[in-house]
């Protein structure tokens, strides 16, 4: 009889799979080979149960399995990596309604029902949040543990099973010789949360199918699984995913959810979308990973936006374990990535204020006022203004999003391939034209542009018109605020002395760039106050200063 599943053997569960997973990433990292032979399944796992444990409440805090799986899960869902990480953090999520189940049910559960009871909601959890499971994957391994919970067997044992089991469940694995790199994972976690319930655990999990044994004399997916999806794993039509896109999604809309899946799954593959209560997060492979980006505006707001390009061969095709392509290319077969058809690539950026158009126009971007941006008609003439074919636009406000993206669609439907930046900010919009190129490939340029953007946080000083409520407080007309990522986080009197605060919270999290716009209506000696100040107590920063001549705000502060 295992031990109850309380808070005391979640903490065992963290310290002995972290242990574990540890131990076994460099083996899961290298028979990575389903959906994408990235080499990177075992790092993401632990990254992603690391940013787990880390939530886990104190020894003597005084809560419930389910309020520490709770935390757990939220804190996988915020640091989430890769396919794999995006799967755990749902099943960590399913395992805390499991046990929020039990507490609602009649007490004296036995400990085997409360555990049964987690590894089932937590592999129903899993798979929902992926839009076309497959089996042979983490998935398979999650089910055959769930149910061996509710027949009374061993789960760690079932996972086990189910693990040696899958390469004759998915082709790619049967061919590489390998095992699930996420089923290890999962098998390795679950192995050690029997161990923490005071169970006697199987050997070592299995890599390779068999030592010595050829791919080819593995056995072949069963009939189920090869009618579900085609011999390499692959979708039927021809389709090469080139970039891995990740954010977060905040939105309160449950239906904006569904519909950004639904948008989102004939993009590319390996979508997963998890989470709750307002907070989402969003994995795809997809060859165009600007509209990718552009669902999720329209969902909601997107953040901590990842793209990351993944591996091919020279062909595009995706590389599968030991240097095999999967895609019917035979092994060593390499041809150039076609280009794009030739055409002119231009760059529209919403802009606040003169200053700051200046500088747009001397990166080479068309502008337009952010007072006129919020009409979809004077976004689309300025796309179509242009005169090119392939158009990156940059909002920056966050406001803008949804309208911008309407935009992007109207645009797109006149022929104009276009492509919305998430920039909240003009800053933002200046790191992504710092890097803008238009002789590269417009993906890989919306990539670059969208990475600069996003590794820039954002600031703002601006003077309060009115009596309001913030989320520092209450301020009067006439206080100067204090923003930062667009939330007020500093009330005060001083203009200098609140852009000084702000810029020591920015700079808290590191730098290597400040930049500082200065409005229309800056005092006097701002930017130097703010120049020695850099200079001073963070000797590696660099500081540049634009006059943005902007209206609304006396500063606007962006950190690289």
């Amino acid at each position: 009889m295992p031990l109850p599943l309380d808070a005391a053997a979640v903490g065992r569960w963290c310290a002995l799979g972290r242990e574990s997973l540890r131990a076994h990433c460099s083996r899961m990292d290298a028979i990575n080979v389903f959906p994408v032979a990235d080499g990177d399944t075992g790092t993401n796992l632990c990254l992603t149960f690391e940013a787990a444990v880390g939530a886990l409440p104190a020894r003597d805090a005084e809560v419930s399995a389910g309020d520490a799986l709770r935390a757990m899960a939220r804190a996988a869902l915020l640091g989430a990596r890769g396919n794999s990480g995006t799967i755990l953090a749902e099943y960590l999520r399913g395992m805390a309604q499991g046990l929020a189940e039990d507490s609602d049910g009649p007490s004296g559960d036995k400990p085997s029902e409360s555990l049964s009871r987690a590894l089932r909601c937590g592999a129903s959890a899993a798979y929902a949040a992926v839009a076309h499971p497959v089996e042979g994957t983490m998935l398979t391994v999650a089910a055959a543990a769930a149910e061996a919970a509710e027949t009374g067997g061993d789960p760690a044992v079932a996972a086990h099973e189910a693990l040696a089991a899958t390469p004759g469940r998915l082709a790619a694995l049967a061919r590489a010789g390998v095992v699930d790199a996420g089923g290890l994972g999962l098998t390795v976690l679950l192995t050690s949360l029997w161990a923490a319930l005071g169970e006697r655990v199987p050997e070592e999990p299995p890599a390779e199918t068999a030592a010595g044994v050829s791919p080819a004399a593995c056995p072949a997916p069963d009939a189920a699984t090869a009618a579900a999806a085609p011999a390499d794993g692959s979708p039927q039509a021809p389709f090469r995913p080139e970039f891995e896109v990740m954010y977060l999604l905040e939105t309160d809309d449950p239906q904006a959810v569904g519909t950004l899946r639904a948008r989102l799954d004939p993009l590319g593959d390996s979508l997963v979308i998890g989470g709750g209560e307002g907070l989402w997060s969003v994995h795809v492979h997809v060859a165009d990973a600007g509209a990718a980006v552009e669902a999720g505006l329209a969902a909601g707001r997107p953040y901590r936006i990842r793209i990351t390009h993944l591996p091919t061969a020279g062909d595009g095709t995706q590389v599968g374990a030991e240097g095999a392509v999967q895609g019917g290319v035979p092994c060593g077969a390499t041809e150039p990535t076609p280009e794009p058809a030739a055409g002119r690539r231009a760059v529209v950026a919403v802009v606040p204020g003169e200053g700051l158009a200046a500088l747009c126009r001397q990166a080479g971007a068309g502008v337009l006022p952010t007072e006129a941006a919020a009409q979809q008609e004077a976004l689309v003439a300025a796309v179509r203004a242009t005169g090119a074919t392939e158009v990156a636009l940059l909002p920056n406000e966050t406001e803008l999003h949804p309208v911008a993206a309407r935009a992007a669609d109207a645009a797109r439907a006149a022929g104009i391939r276009c492509a919305v930046i998430p920039t909240r900010a003009a800053v933002q919009g200046l790191a992504a034209l710092a890097v803008y190129q238009p002789d590269r490939r417009f993906d890989e340029d919306v990539v670059t542009m969208t990475s600069a953007a996003g590794a820039t946080r954002y600031g703002e000083v601006t003077v309060a018109e009115r009596q309001s409520w913030t989320t520092a407080g209450v301020c009067q007309a006439g206080d100067v605020l204090g923003l930062v990522e667009g939330d007020v986080a500093l009330i005060g009197t001083g203009t200098v002395q609140v852009a000084t605060d702000v810029l020591a919270r920015m700079l808290a999290a590191g730098g290597e760039l400040v930049t500082l716009v200065l409005g229309a209506e800056a005092p006097e000696g701002l930017a130097a106050a703010l120049e020695h100040y850099v200079r001073t107590s963070h000797l590696a920063v660099d500081t540049v200063v634009y006059e943005g001549r902007q209206q609304e705000a006396q500063l606007l502060i962006g950190v690289e």
